[in-house]
Parts: structure tokens; sequence; C-alpha cells
């Protein structure tokens, strides 16, 4: 399996393939090739910043020779006319870098800023926010990283880290006990110690669960507060417990204090606006050629 850092090099080096080509002849054609100057990261919104490592190795791996200043760290809170970093070098490095470097940094930021608004809502109920597998394909390792960032947990990577039983798997497998059964009997036959969650759609299938066990986590699918508080009474502290489905910043809160211990929200990474900031060149009037 890619480490993180190989999977964001195969993403960087895609990235840059698919914006440049054959090369950006607008930069080529009117800057020289030895014209040096410094362009700074300006924030024009306010929010969280997140991304400060990805950017300086999309600047190093274009052009080691770029110098990168980072006057801004990741998990700030950011407004309107902040400098995030300064970074000197070659025009056309600082060009060529600039799409791609405020596309990923705008990103993170924007799921970093909608985090942080989302564990907000929750100060002092003790839940907390997970992310889901609803991520731009690519970039989930940077998208699940600016979670992070913005206060919020990480819940599984993709399929390999934990089991997740959802609804399909149960009517594929012919029920709640064939597959809780099956998947004890997968991870013993593999040698795998992962965690089990199990998603139920109401309190029958609840009830199913609990006399049975064999899992770690119960997820309460598109139940209703009240309802996710009466499920979380009947579970006792047995085991974890997760709301999901069709929560809003307006709801979550109803939910967290219906006393679950987590609530996982698809919105996070799948409908944030990135946060508005721009690479501008630093003085023209410091140009070098």
């Amino acid at each position: 399996m890619l480490s993180v850092e190989e999977l964001n090099d195969k993403l960087i080096d895609l990235a840059f393939a698919e914006d440049i080509g054959d090369g950006d002849h607008t930069t080529l054609c009117c800057i020289p090739p030895d014209a040096v100057s410094e362009s700074k990261l300006l924030i024009k919104q306010e929010g969280i910043f997140a991304g400060e490592k990805i950017a300086q190795e999309v600047f190093h791996r274009f052009d080691p020779t770029l110098e990168v200043e980072v006057f801004i760290h990741d998990g700030a809170h950011v407004r309107p006319g902040d400098i995030v970093m300064s970074v000197k070098g070659k025009i056309q490095s600082l060009l060529q870098t600039e799409r791609l470097m405020l596309n990923i940094l705008q990103r993170m930021s924007g799921i970093a800023t909608m985090t942080s608004k989302y564990v907000e809502r929750l100060e002092g109920t003790g839940t907390r926010i997970l992310d889901t597998r609803k991520t731009t394909p690519g970039m989930r390792m940077l998208e699940k990283e600016a979670v992070k960032i913005g206060g919020g947990t990480n819940h599984r990577i993709g399929l390999f880290d934990m089991i997740l039983l959802k609804d399909n798997h149960i009517d594929f497998a012919g029920g709640i006990e064939n597959a809780i059964s099956r998947c004890h009997q997968y991870l013993k036959d593999h040698g795998k110690d992962l965690r089990i969650e199990i998603e139920v759609r109401g309190f029958e299938e609840l009830q199913r669960v609990l006399d049975f066990g064999g899992v770690d986590r119960i997820m309460l699918d598109n139940f209703t507060p009240e309802e996710t508080r009466r499920a979380v009474g009947l579970i006792g502290g047995r085991f974890e417990t997760e709301s999901s489905g069709g929560i809003t910043y307006e709801t979550i809160r109803d939910y967290a204090e219906a006393g679950v211990d987590f609530i996982s929200v698809g919105a996070l990474t799948h409908s944030v606006k990135g946060l508005d900031m721009s690479f501008k060149a630093a003085d023209s009037s410091k140009l070098t050629i």
C-alpha cells in the first residue's frame, strides 16, 4: 500500500501533467527563463488556513530552488489581508505552480473552515465530528488532513482500515447475524484486527445487533433526534454510537445532545466552498532579469 507521501507525490505529478502538458506557453513566451522575483499568498476571506506542507511540496517538486517562507501555519484563524507565505525564485516557476498550489490550499482551507464551524456548534457536548469517504478522488488524504486541522476526527481512511457493515452488505449477506458472523470469520482467517461498525435502519435492526453483539460501534442511520436519544438509552454504553444521514448544521446539536459519541458529516468534504486567496507578485519593481 502506498504511503501518504507517495499518494501526494502521485497527485502532484498528475496535476502538473494535466495543467502544464507540453508547456505553459503563455509564461514561456513572455517571461525570460532567468528572471526572478517574489510572490506572496494573500488571504481574501476569513477562515481556517490549511495546507502549508503540501504547498511547500508543490513548489519544491517543481523547482527545488524556490525559497518558501511561511508566516502563518495550519489551523490558524486567518482574515482578509493576511500574508500566509512568500515564495522567491524563478518567475516561470512561480507562475506554473500558482494554480495547483491555490487549488489545493483553497479546498483544504475551505474544509478546515467548515469543520471548525461544526466543531464549534457542538462545543460542550462531548460529541465528535467525523468525516466520510465522500472525498475528491486522489485528494482524500489531503481532505482528511484538512478535517483534522479544522478540529474534526477522521473516520476510516478507506475500505482497508475498518469494517463498516452498511445496509447493502447486510442485505446481500442475508441479514445482520450472517454479516457479523462472516466478518469475524474473515478477520480470523486473514489474521486481521480491524474495528467493526454496523449500520442500523430502525429499532428492529438495533435490537438484533444488541442481542447478537460482535461489533464496536453502531451507526444510527436517518434516525430523528428523538429516536437517537431512545436508541442511545437502549445501547446503554455497550457500544460506541454514531449518527449519520441527513444531518445539517442546524440540526446537528440536537443529535449531539441526544448522547451519541460521533456524528458523521459528508458535507465537510463533498459540499465545501474553497477559501478565497490569491498568489500575487510581491513588488514588480524588484523584478530581476
